[in-house]
């Protein structure tokens, strides 16, 4: 009787693993799609839920011009299905390791392609800071969501709704932004940073950019003193009273410009080119951009 009883549980557990096996054998491995910065990665996990395996490369924090991955994160590129990139010069110390992975057949989807691109008044070079404007994100999104559906197999209907879902928060986050920006007079919407990000934000949300410490689009450059003293000289001008630095830069520079300028200067922190770290405020794409919003009106209000 013994034998019996072990011989049906052996039985029970043979059939249990044998429909485990199949239903493996029927789903697979998810699709595995790099993603260069974080603040992609956050979108791209949003759109792809369990239907995609989205690996980040940046991680929080971190500088999207200067920040390198691992020999492991390399070799695991250059196999994925799909790679997202936000491009358009941003991910400097990146590009030759994108380009290797396209070379060897690995679908790239550029995001920069599908925005409508600014150039800093500094020189013919384009702005890769497109986040800042909801609008040019949600374009990102709208084709960013036809080839992640078109990776997910049974589950792109499912990315298909998350990103209409998605579309409809950035619409929510612009309205929001508007009004908000908006309700600053006019006079007072002159924005100075430590780097040139906000150019998208700027263009449409009517904010003038004073300047930035840093000039150019990268953040290897460095200001020579004459810079500095035109900005000195254009915050004193204009009577700003609130300077931003990046929480992904040190704010050294931005605090002598704010001992130089001759005038109750204050320094406030922006997340702008990494997300922050996962449960601080700023760590999603979206709640990054409100908080955002929140530290500009509260800094540029009269």
């Amino acid at each position: 009787m013994r034998g019996v009883r072990i011989a049906r549980a052996a039985a029970v557990v043979a059939l249990a693993v044998a429909a485990l096996s199949g239903c493996s054998a029927d789903t697979g491995p998810r699709p595995v799609v790099y993603v260069t910065t974080n603040i992609l990665g956050d979108v791209a996990s949003a759109l792809a839920g369990d239907d995609l395996e989205v690996v980040t490369l940046m991680p929080p924090g971190a500088d999207p011009h200067s920040f390198e991955i691992s020999a492991r994160q390399v070799a695991g590129m250059r196999d994925a299905e799909l790679v997202v990139a936000n491009g358009l010069g941003l991910e400097e110390g990146l590009l030759h390791h994108v380009d290797t992975a396209e070379a060897d057949g690995v679908p790239v989807f550029v995001a920069g392609d599908h925005v409508d691109v600014i150039e800093y008044d500094e020189g013919p070079a384009p702005d890769p800071h497109f986040w800042t404007d909801p609008a040019q994100m949600a374009r990102v999104v709208e084709e960013l969501g036809v080839e992640l559906a078109a990776l997910a197999g049974d589950g792109e209907v499912d990315v298909r709704a998350r990103a209409d879902a998605y579309l409809q928060s950035l619409r929510e986050l612009e309205d929001r932004m508007a009004t908000e920006l908006g309700a600053i007079p006019r006079e007072h919407r002159a924005l100075v940073t430590n780097h040139h990000v906000f150019g998208y934000l700027a263009r449409r949300f009517d904010v003038r950019i004073l300047g930035a410490v840093i000039p150019g689009g990268t953040t290897l450059a460095a200001p020579s003193a004459s810079d500095l003293q035109e900005l000195v000289d254009a915050i004193d001008e204009a009577g700003v009273t609130t300077i931003f630095a990046e929480s992904s830069q040190p704010d050294r520079l931005v605090q002598v410009l704010a001992d130089e300028a001759d005038r109750d200067v204050v320094v406030a922190e922006l997340i702008s080119e990494s997300l922050a770290p996962p449960g601080d405020p700023g760590d999603t794409y979206l709640d990054m951009m409100r908080v955002n919003t929140d530290r500009l009106v509260d800094g540029l209000s009269p």
